[in-house]
């Protein structure tokens, strides 16, 4: 799902910068809704039930992490994080909890939008009929946007289900932080390379993956991930 009155859920405390975000995302051919604090931005979720999440990190009483955090638990909805606090911990905090992305302010609407659409091309991301990379007893369904292991299901948020396609279909090469930075979001913003780790890290314990013993995911120091070739990988 793009546009296609994809469902928008805003939450900003800066009342003037909500109004103006979701008038863009209207405009754009989104639906848009806007909350001004967490404790609200988390029943309008509930209730809402939003493809997306625009999400300020700095709110009053429930702050953004908290909110993400809620998210989480309970759903893999894609977030954007949104914030005026650029110092490396805030962002790598967020990411570590499932945001899709991380924009900082001051940003253009335009920008955002742009962001938003990205993020909903992964979450939706088509790839053919039927297509999938089965590796022992992992299994991932391209066109469906799934993953199971021993046929149980694994949520993964859009970033996290990138990075592993990316890595899956390349089995035995390394791929830098660069490289799947842009693979997983489209393009490769300076200095969020590092974000890619904590999504990395996500990924494994969803798998169950000892990064030590690793069966999937082998992390190749210095420059950056590889997947590791199973007997008898295939994609159909």
């Amino acid at each position: 799902m793009e546009n296609n009155m994809a469902k928008i859920l805003v939450i900003e405390d800066e009342k003037e910068l909500n109004k103006v975000l979701q008038a863009y995302l209207e405009r754009s051919g989104f639906q848009a809704v806007g909350a001004y604090n967490g404790d609200e931005g988390v029943l309008l979720w509930e209730r809402e039930k939003p493809d997306l999440v625009l999400l300020d990190l700095n709110l009053p009483g429930m702050d953004g992490l908290d909110v993400a955090r809620h998210i989480r638990k309970l759903k893999d909805t894609p977030i954007i994080m949104v914030t005026a606090r650029v110092d490396e911990v805030d962002r790598l905090i967020g990411l570590e909890l499932g945001a899709d992305d991380y924009i900082t302010k001051p940003f253009s609407p335009r920008e955002v939008v742009a962001r938003v659409k990205a993020v909903l091309r992964r979450a939706g991301k088509q790839t053919g009929d039927g297509q999938q990379i089965l590796c022992g007893d992992l299994t991932i369904n391209l066109d469906g946007h799934q993953v199971f292991q021993k046929d149980e299901p694994i949520p993964l948020t859009p970033t996290e289900f990138a990075l592993l396609v990316a890595l899956a279909e390349q089995p035995g090469r390394v791929l830098s932080r660069l490289q799947l930075l842009e693979s997983s979001q489209g393009t490769a913003y300076e200095g969020y390379e590092r974000s890619i780790d904590a999504h990395i890290k996500n990924l494994r314990n969803k798998l169950g993956e000892d990064p030590k013993n690793a069966k999937y995911i082998e992390t190749v120091f210095g420059i950056g991930y590889r997947f590791i070739k199973c007997e008898g990988q295939r994609a159909d």
